[in-house]
């Protein structure tokens, strides 16, 4: 008697995705409606802002994209690799390790090059790149080609309480398997719509499971691509690496779910498409933030500021009106600035003085400030 397929790559159809055009038409149209709503915002930034909005976006990006399975970046070491690749200034900012900036320079190769096909030699190339040393954490792992002969599992728990998530297919076939997905990738039908295009090879990739490890941080990467086919640009304009990572529980419990439904991929593309709209919208307040910035430079463009009280009204602007909690007080300012209390006591007065910074209402030695926006 045969065993009844388990995963969704044993289905005797597979890779037959299956959906419901209708039950989809309502998600799919919030995402664009959305989608298009920010990049309309995004038109009332001139070029310097843009690339402002853009640097921070993929700040975001990198940071989250690794937060998803566990890794933890530095921001600033992301903001550096981000800013010197960008052209942006890079005062202050600490060099960045090679991994970090091997994963920016996947995120940007993926919405730069949209127009390049996507094979196996430039998937390759972004695996080593997340891996410039060939270790993962404190494991030696393959890089720069296809995994090796044991199976890839997704388990959890401790030992004798091993919960097996997904099971991906065996390493026999998987270059096959790989072709016809850059296959169907690179030769999408113009009738199927960007948005489900993309996640269809979000769950496709996540599915192959092709290298020993980054294949989550590839299948965003992918995704990105995909967006960026979509929408013609070669910056993208939200993260939806954040968004994901805002859900990760869900993420996770759709993506083991339709890994074991068959072909049927509706739940997966109406969940994916709910988390563009979330993220577009998201990121219309980056872009506000952005222009709110832009404007309080404009304001203090004739003010005498130090280097250190530039470095820490950017980074409150950074922050947005909500993101800085607490506001900025002496001890944070001295942490910042690496100064001292005194010198960041009478910095911050100064600030309050030229019309930076207000007091948010609290005295003594907890006295803190709030920018003025």
């Amino acid at each position: 008697m045969q065993t009844p397929p388990v995963w969704i790559w044993q289905q005797p159809d597979w890779p037959e995705f299956r959906w419901d055009a209708a039950r989809l038409a309502s998600r799919l149209a919030g995402a664009r409606l959305a989608q298009g709503k920010l990049i309309g915002a995004a038109r009332l930034l001139d070029a310097n802002l843009s690339l402002e909005a853009v640097a921070a976006i993929l700040v975001e990006d990198g940071l989250t994209t690794s937060a998803i399975e566990g890794e933890r970046l530095d921001l600033d070491a992301v903001r550096s690799s981000v800013a010197r690749r960008l052209g942006l200034p890079t005062a202050g900012l600490p060099a960045s390790p090679r991994a970090v900036d091997g994963l920016i320079d996947v995120l940007l190769d993926a919405t730069r090059q949209h127009d390049a096909p996507l094979t196996t030699g430039r998937l390759c190339g972004w695996q080593a790149a997340l891996f410039p040393g060939g270790y993962s954490s404190l494991h030696a792992i393959r890089v720069g080609a296809l995994r090796g002969n044991e199976p890839m599992q997704v388990v959890s728990g401790g030992i004798g309480k091993e919960k097996v998530h997904f099971i991906a297919p065996p390493r026999t076939g998987l270059e096959a398997e790989v072709d016809r997905f850059l296959a169907w990738f690179n030769a999408s039908p113009a009738s199927l719509d960007g948005l489900i295009r993309a996640a269809l090879a979000h769950l496709w990739f996540v599915t192959l499971h092709p290298f020993e490890d980054g294949n989550g941080r590839l299948a965003r990467a992918i995704t990105d691509l995909a967006l960026a086919q979509d929408e013609r640009q070669t910056m993208r304009l939200f993260s939806l690496s954040a968004q994901i990572q805002r859900e990760r529980e869900g993420y996770y419990h759709i993506l083991e779910r339709t890994q074991r439904d068959g072909l049927d991929v509706t739940e997966w593309i109406a969940w994916f498409l709910t988390q563009i709209e979330a993220a577009a919208t998201a990121t219309e307040h980056t872009v506000a933030n952005t222009l709110a910035k832009a404007r309080f430079w404009l304001r203090h463009q004739a003010t005498d500021l130090h280097e250190r009280q530039r470095k820490a009204l950017n980074r409150l602007l950074d922050a947005g009106p909500d993101g800085f909690e607490g506001g900025i007080n002496t001890r944070k300012y001295t942490g910042l600035t690496r100064t001292s209390r005194a010198t960041a006591y009478r910095e911050l007065a100064d600030l309050v003085e030229k019309g930076c910074l207000r007091p948010t209402g609290k005295g003594g030695r907890s006295s803190a400030y709030e920018l003025v926006w």
